[in-house]
């Protein structure tokens, strides 16, 4: 009775990773089907737009958005790329929404200074709490701002001169446009195979992603950054909330139930800083995992009873619920082992092979997408060999992930941990900087990812000694993970408590 149950729950683990290892591939195919038309269509817009920038006095008012907190190292380069903006000082005004509480506040007041001097229409706004975060703090700009349009920008993100050129005229040519979210580029990209490894995983979102639900009529979300709204239609969808940790997921979907639409411009670059740490890069990941659980709590239900085509429903609900699969995997790895122990070692051959095809579409359908993203953005063959990191890293967060998704399911609150960042580049060395070391807040988890990594190379060893030799890449994929993820994050751990 108990094989039967473990064996029931296992095989419902691979039937759930088998559905989003098929949409990854449905993904891939709605690219293909839409994305060259759609570019098209979407550079003639922009084209189209250009002779607006002929008379400044045609031109809508646009403001900047830049919240920060304690960006020590990057807070000036963001400040002052986006003041090289190509674009009419008369309309553009910038707010540096600072939150900070250390030597950021001093950076940013001198940059500002400075830029005022210039000409430029900066502002600084502080407030006396973080109370909602980022949205309290873009939600408070908003409220005073200029702007009929509004751009964001994180403090890790470099846009370039033509970036308003380029994002404004799709909002001027079509009225129910939400919002224009740009691609996401790489600035730390060799930095390390980490770094290398989300690089593939991002140009993935991006490229294949968001232009495959932009351009079928699926819902789509902000990324948060490197965007530009419509300040209506913010307003329209009830603003910014922050009872998310995903405020740009959650206002993209009220925006779309509103009866606006979002546009994605695919071919707009802005580049970047990825993680450089593996606690960084999981702070990162938790935030969004927990966020896009509590968006789809929040905002599903309203999205089925919407009058969205069904198919769009289906991609909103794998869309909101992604990050539900590393409980899954989770789960998986650690029930390998008592199916085996608690089953005839002689199952139908029948059977292992069915898991085993579902296992490996699931494993395949998300390398598909990312080799599809490195072949449209011709990022070279060499960049593929960090596939396999990404596959390891992508296994190895599971538990801190996990977690995430527990803990919005169980409504149990946390505080909006911002990602660290170096102001590093590949064009430039930080080892010799003087930089702000900012940290995550170490925990026990890298004691736990380690143990599930050695338990996979246990089972993988009984799997091997039963013959089950099928079973023997999606195990070590397993225990390289966990055991990837967690030497790494105690090791940072343990450096930055030594210093």
């Amino acid at each position: 009775m108990a094989g039967t149950i473990l064996l029931g729950t296992y095989i419902v683990c691979i039937l759930a990773l088998f559905i989003y290892g098929v949409n990854c591939y449905y993904m891939v195919w709605c690219f293909w089907k839409t994305y060259r038309q759609a570019s098209v269509q979407m550079r003639e817009r922009i084209d189209a737009g250009q002779s607006i920038f002929a008379d400044a006095a045609m031109l809508p008012h646009v403001t900047t958005q830049i919240p920060l907190y304690n960006e020590a190292n990057v807070a000036e380069r963001v400040i002052q790329a986006v003041a090289a903006i190509d674009y009419p000082q008369s309309k553009h005004e910038i707010q540096i929404l600072d939150d900070s509480t250390d030597e950021t506040s001093a950076i940013v007041d001198a940059v500002v200074a400075s830029l005022r001097q210039s000409g430029k229409d900066i502002d600084v706004f502080r407030r006396n709490n973080r109370q909602g975060f980022k949205a309290g703090a873009l939600a408070e700009g908003m409220q005073v701002c200029k702007g009929e349009l509004i751009a964001i920008f994180d403090s890790d993100f470099v846009p370039n001169r033509n970036y308003l050129k380029q994002m404004i005229p799709p909002l001027l040519a079509e009225d129910k446009l939400a919002f224009v979210q740009a691609r996401w580029g790489h600035l730390n990209t060799a930095h390390s195979m980490l770094t290398q490894a989300q690089s593939i995983g991002i140009d993935g979102h991006f490229m294949i992603e968001q232009s495959a639900r932009a351009y079928n009529g699926f819902f789509m979300n902000f990324n948060g950054t490197a965007g530009v709204w419509r300040k209506t239609a913010i307003e329209d969808a009830g603003g910014w909330q922050a009872d998310t940790l995903t405020e740009d997921m959650d206002l993209s979907y009220r925006c779309q139930l509103a009866g606006w639409h979002a546009g994605f411009l695919a071919d707009v670059v802005v580049p970047a800083e990825l993680p450089q740490s593996y606690t960084a890069f999981k702070s990162q990941q938790f935030r969004w995992a927990k966020g896009s659980i509590q968006t789809a709590m929040k905002l599903f239900p309203q999205v089925w009873r919407s009058q969205s085509v069904l198919m769009a429903k289906v991609q909103a609900f794998l869309h909101l619920t992604h990050y539900s699969i590393h409980p899954v995997m989770a789960l998986l790895s650690m029930l390998t082992l008592p199916v085996l122990l608690t089953l005839d070692v002689n199952v139908p051959w029948q059977i292992m092979v069915v898991c085993m095809f579902c296992i490996l579409v699931a494993i395949c359908g998300p390398s598909s997408l990312y080799l599809t993203s490195q072949i449209v953005t011709k990022a070279g063959v060499k960049k593929l060999l960090f596939l396999p990191v990404l596959m390891c890293v992508g296994v190895g967060i599971a538990l801190s992930n996990t977690r995430a998704v527990f803990e919005a399911l169980f409504k149990i609150k946390s505080g909006f941990v911002r990602t660290p960042k170096s102001g590093g580049s590949d064009n430039r060395v930080t080892a010799n900087q003087e930089l702000r070391r900012y940290r995550v807040n170490a925990s026990i988890l890298p004691l736990f990812e380690i143990v599930l990594g050695l338990y996979c190379i246990v089972s993988l060893i009984y799997y091997i000694e039963a013959r089950h030799y099928i079973v023997g890449p999606f195990l070590l994929i397993y225990a390289c993970g966990f055991l990837l993820v967690g030497i790494r994050s105690l090791k940072e751990t343990y450096e930055n408590d030594s210093r």
